[in-house]
């Protein structure tokens, strides 16, 4: 396999490269992840199953689309495939220190909210028709593929109404998958009814955001640079990414200043927010289980207050 992926990334460069050394780094609870290096230089591969080769081929999407507004570091993909029972993606290698200050994370936060407004050259493209044709729409919420969540399908058919792109797609979803796993929420049904009320007069602008915005997926480089990765991107509300990176912390007060120098939050952000991070909690209940039942009644019986 790693002669393959040795050979894919001289294709795709242009430049002769082999593996001399090759070690085990964390790719996250999904992927096994390798640093590969040659004498001249270094790349990072993610391994998953060969089934799993459609969650590489999103996720290069991801950054492709992030890379093209010229607004936040992402690392650039260089070959994604299949070799024997296996799937990989291998991306440019950025050495990740962490840490950084409030300049550094000022920073990150306006680079965000420049990327949470970046629009387009053209629409984003709506699947349809029978053959699956597509055809150029603008103002909708979705992306041009389904991708995943961690290792959960992430749905997302193009909606020109975000209360029920949010309801049908992210909570609704989320919510099926969660009671044919033996989980029990008895309001779920009640707040799935609810969310157009909860959204009601609310017309947030469509921006490409990165929907997996927890602070494993967000690092600085060696040189001070903010850098994020690892997306579950599509079109949505800027605010699902602000939203996630309160959820498990790791942004320091710096961040939101920077994000806010750059676009406000919009009044009624502080309810909404737990909403938001409800699918994020109801995806950690279907992937892992345990307390997260117990978190997303709580988080439901908030919103319904």
């Amino acid at each position: 396999m790693w002669d393959k992926i040795a050979a894919h990334i001289s294709e795709a460069t242009g430049e002769t490269f082999s593996i001399d050394n090759r070690r085990s780094v964390s790719g996250g609870c999904i992927n096994q992840g390798y640093a590969i290096s040659s004498s001249k230089r270094t790349y990072f591969a993610k391994i998953n199953q060969a089934s799993q080769v459609a969650m590489f081929e999103a996720e290069t999407l991801g950054l492709q689309q992030m890379a093209e507004t010229q607004t936040i570091r992402v690392p650039e993909p260089i070959c994604w495939g299949t070799e024997g029972n296996s799937a990989y993606i291998v991306l440019e290698w950025l050495d990740l220190r962490g840490g950084g200050g409030d300049r550094v994370w000022e920073d990150m936060g306006r680079k965000l909210a420049a990327m949470h407004k970046y629009t387009p050259p053209s629409p984003p493209l709506l699947r349809g028709g029978e053959e699956g044709d597509l055809a150029v729409v603008g103002g909708r919420f979705g992306w041009d593929v389904d991708n995943t969540i961690g290792s959960t399908p992430q749905i997302n058919q193009w909606n020109g109404d975000w209360a029920e792109f949010w309801a049908e797609h992210r909570i609704g979803y989320q919510l099926k998958l969660a009671n044919r796993g033996g989980g029990n929420f008895s309001r779920g049904e009640s707040l799935l009814a609810a969310i157009p009320k909860l959204l009601e007069g609310y017309k947030p602008q469509p921006s490409l955001v990165h929907g997996d915005l927890w602070g494993g997926n967000a690092s600085v480089t060696a040189t001070g640079e903010p850098v994020i990765f690892d997306p579950a991107a599509y079109w949505g509300d800027r605010e699902v990414d602000v939203a996630m990176t309160e959820l498990f912390g790791g942004f320091s007060a710096a961040f939101y200043r920077g994000y806010n120098e750059v676009w406000l939050l919009d009044s009624g952000y502080e309810k909404r927010k737990t909403l938001y991070n409800l699918y994020h909690v109801l995806n950690h209940f279907n992937l892992f289980g345990g307390g997260y039942e117990s978190q997303a009644n709580q988080m439901i019986n908030k919103i319904l207050v």
